[in-house]
């Protein structure tokens, strides 16, 4: 893990300017400033195509965020370089506009009858980007590579840990993944215990399938440019000129190309907001993701101008590995001290909504109703109504904890990238945790060094959030397993993934769920982090776009776009 971290931001060095995750440096968790290199304005793999390219020249032009910190879909963890990966790559299965899985590169899958071993039969005829053969082998490649400790995989645990021989894997020897290839378009995987949401997995985008040849001939530098990033996705990468724009062509070698209605969708590589506006304003982007919070006001109301939910809560993270963040009344104290509605209700005006709990509104239990109204005995967690309370609250634990009035705890260092309502959040934050006689000081991080940095561990307390990347809690109460490569709070509680695991392995879906709400209880307990808002999506969309859709994930789908004339 060490290795790679230090390996992704050496690169990040190498570049011009900043690099989310699976996103928005502005308002999505778990997003990562991607880093590229600058000699990337060659043509893709793409000229030993087996069909010609299209010429014409119907262009979506966009804007999703600034440079991703990567779009390998083995080191992805940003809602922006995900984005991106649905452009370029095709996995097993995919997602429908109406969130239900759909055939992918596989063409249909079966499961045995105890659940634990998964077949997946893909279409014939598959082709990479560069014209040359798919076939089950390069899935059984990928996933492996994605297990195999040396990538440092931030979702390996997530993804295929109930995966069978996914602990040795990740010990070093990936070749004891449970994955096979019995022939050239069937692809098996065995499991040690069923997975309700395997087939969801099958759709996400870290196991997308990678192409073998070009890792080992350009090494972990592959999909930093174009004449290497080899994919097998609607789109392939034409051009890339790192903090100014990525230009996606139709892939004449994807399975449904001729479904596919744009020549191609160019991402400016904007990390201002204003600047991602006044390009929608004269007509150079046709949609933007990153709108100034300043003009949110002014929009509303405009039909161009798009709130919509996602899965996601904007949390603050403590990094637990630190004496002085090591007791739960501290951290407990810390999150007492933040009104909520007030962020929530007047800071965004009502774009976000006050949380009340860690896992939010529209996450599903077992049952389809909702996992937050059945969480803590139906009871919120944080009463948002009650600041007053919450306050005084907050004061007698940080005395508890032998830091009366905050004597003697040292000045905290909260780091932010500057853009949407981060900065705004920040210095709230620090004047609320001000009335507790603490000095905060505010750090604004360049984003392409952000994420880098959150996930070493390289900070005090740090603004964060969370997508959900599939509707199951788990997806978001795994960050805080002790081993998981998005832990970014370094939280360890052994009682914590004690539960995890009985999750993991329980087959019915009700005691399954009983034990998540445990373990969503005494992460709230602990202060794991400190939830703040559940997110929505703001953003611009011309209405000449047609075809496309924004899911719950975050994400915003262009790959069967069109634009009326």
């Amino acid at each position: 893990m060490k290795r790679k971290i230090a390996l992704l931001l050496t690169l990040a060095m190498l570049m011009s300017l900043s690099l989310f995750g699976c996103g928005t440096p502005d308002k999505t968790p778990g997003n990562t400033p991607g880093e590229t290199d600058d000699t990337t304005e060659k043509e893709s793999a793409a000229p030993e195509e087996t069909t010609p390219a299209s010429e014409g020249n119907k262009q979506l032009v966009a804007e999703l965020g600034p440079n991703p910190e990567t779009i390998d879909p083995a080191l992805n963890s940003a809602v922006d370089g995900g984005n991106m990966l649905l452009f370029a790559f095709d996995c097993l299965l995919n997602i429908d506009k109406d969130n239900k899985v759909i055939p992918g590169a596989a063409e249909s899958f079966k499961t045995s009858e105890d659940g634990l071993t998964w077949t997946f039969k893909l279409r014939s005829g598959l082709k990479w980007s560069d014209g040359s053969d798919l076939t089950a082998e390069d899935f059984v490649y990928s996933w492996k590579r994605v297990a195999d400790p040396d990538t440092a995989a931030p979702y390996a645990q997530t993804v295929l840990g109930m995966v069978e021989g996914y602990d040795e894997a990740a010990a070093g020897d990936p070749d004891k993944l449970a994955v096979s290839a019995p022939d050239a378009t069937t692809f098996e995987v065995k499991l040690v215990h069923p997975c309700v949401y395997f087939d969801k997995l099958a759709a996400f985008a870290t196991l997308s399938p990678v192409n073998k040849a070009t890792i080992e001939k350009n090494g972990d530098a592959w999909a930093t440019k174009p004449e290497s990033y080899v994919c097998n996705g609607p789109f392939y990468i034409a051009e890339w000129v790192p903090s100014s724009y990525i230009l996606f062509k139709k892939n004449p070698n994807y399975r449904e190309a001729d479904k596919i209605k744009l020549d191609s969708i160019k991402l400016l590589l904007i990390e201002d907001a204003n600047a991602a506006y006044a390009a929608y304003q004269n007509d150079e982007a046709m949609m933007i993701k990153d709108v100034p919070t300043a003009e949110i006001k002014a929009l509303k109301g405009n039909e161009e101008f798009h709130i919509e939910p996602i899965l996601g809560t904007y949390y603050v993270s403590l990094n637990d590995s630190l004496d002085q963040f090591s007791d739960p009344k501290v951290r407990m104290a810390l999150s007492l001290a933040i009104d909520r509605k007030y962020m929530a209700e007047t800071l965004t005006e009502g774009v976000y909504s006050p949380a009340t709990n860690f896992i939010g509104t529209g996450a599903t239990d077992w049952d389809d109703s909702f996992f937050m109204d059945n969480a803590n005995g139906g009871k919120p967690y944080i009463d948002v109504e009650d600041h007053e309370g919450n306050l005084k609250k907050a004061k007698d634990l940080l005395a508890e904890a032998g830091y009366p009035n905050g004597e003697g705890f040292p000045p905290i260092n909260y780091s932010t990238n500057d853009a949407g309502y981060h900065k705004v959040f920040a210095e709230y934050i620090q004047q609320a945790w001000k009335e507790l006689g603490l000095t905060v000081n505010v750090d604004v991080v360049e984003w392409a060094s952000f994420t880098p940095m959150r996930r070493a561990g390289d900070y005090e307390i740090s603004r964060n959030g969370w997508v959900m990347d599939y509707n199951d809690a788990s997806n978001m109460l795994d960050l805080f397993y002790s081993t998981n490569g998005n832990n970014d709070g370094k939280y360890n509680n052994p009682e914590f993934d004690a539960l995890m695991d009985k999750a993991a392995a329980e087959v019915d879906p009700e005691t399954r769920s009983g034990y998540l709400h445990q373990a969503e209880d005494l992460m709230m307990e602990d202060a794991a982090c400190i939830p703040i808002a559940f997110y929505n999506d703001f953003y611009l969309q011309n209405s000449k776009i047609t075809g496309s859709w924004h899911s719950p994930y975050g994400y915003w789908y262009f790959q069967y776009a069109d634009i009326a004339e």
